[in-house]
């Protein structure tokens, strides 16, 4: 069995049509993950997953992350999270229920383990808003001029889910999947803003605005500066990729080369749900 790819232009993302569920898939494995080391970012449509398939395909890529909020885990299944923006009996099934313009981060960003990638699997596809857009956070460090790569080599930043949960509760008239989740009291995590890769030792950047509490060094006004000066560079037209979801997709990201977010859905006329799972 042979890996077929269709890149994206430019290289960020490509498509893979391929079952998941086919026994022959493992063959493969490795193709696939040196395919989302090389394009950041893979699509793989028309998939018929139930939750041990979407276990299965994680561990095409890596080691399995169990350590996810219990309240939105999906029971017997460890380690899949519920993604979406229906309520029923007056309460989310799922994280990110709101429906506002979701901010620019990594995934668990605020973990002292960075999560090496996420699979997102699609059920309900809203009939429109909802996309997921993602940025290369790779090639933008490269476009970086010099000297801001000077500036900011060696710099770290403290990622703090206490400080999503409060952000999150702020923009969203106090409701938040985060402030009362079974992962508040894990302490601040702090992380380089340039990550090296650890595959390709290539250089990336790893933002966040509402898990970042600060730049390690730089005084609050200084460190937000130089924060909002990346992300506007690192999410600028020339990184992006929108990604508009259809029932069946699994769209794999490589969480330590890109950043994601995503794009305001109307929940009381579109619903939308997926399926999470992240690996070490």
């Amino acid at each position: 069995m042979n890996l077929t790819l269709h890149p994206h232009p430019g290289g960020f993302g490509a498509r893979a049509d391929h079952d998941l569920t086919t026994p022959a898939i493992r063959e493969i494995a490795d193709d696939l993950r040196a395919a989302l080391t090389r394009h950041r970012l893979l699509i793989l449509p028309g998939q018929h997953l139930n939750h041990a398939d979407l276990l299965a395909a994680a561990g095409l890529f890596g080691t399995l992350d169990t350590d996810v909020d219990r309240r939105y885990a999906v029971p017997g299944f460890p380690g899949i999270t519920v993604i979406s923006n229906i309520t029923e009996h007056g309460a989310p099934v799922g994280i990110y229920d709101g429906d506002d313009e979701e901010e620019w981060h990594a995934d668990n960003s605020f973990k002292p383990r960075l999560t090496r990638a996420t699979l997102l699997y699609s059920v309900i596809a809203p009939g429109r808003g909802g996309e997921t857009r993602f940025a290369d956070a790779t090639r933008a460090y490269t476009d970086l001029p010099q000297n801001l790569k000077d500036r900011i080599d060696g710099l770290s930043a403290v990622h703090s889910i206490t400080q999503l949960g409060a952000r999150q509760s702020q923009a969203a008239h106090g409701r938040s999947s985060a402030a009362a989740g079974t992962l508040t009291t894990l302490p601040e995590a702090e992380h380089p803003l340039a990550p090296p890769h650890p595959v390709t030792g290539a250089r990336t950047l790893l933002l966040g605005p509402m898990v970042i509490r600060r730049i390690t060094g730089l005084p609050d006004d200084e460190g937000r500066a130089l924060h909002d000066q990346l992300l506007q560079h690192t999410t600028s037209t020339p990184y992006l990729y929108r990604h508009r979801w259809t029932q069946g997709d699994l769209v794999v990201w490589d969480n330590l080369a890109t950043l994601h977010t995503a794009s305001p859905c109307d929940s009381t006329r579109h619903h939308r749900l997926l399926y999470r799972a992240t690996i070490h």
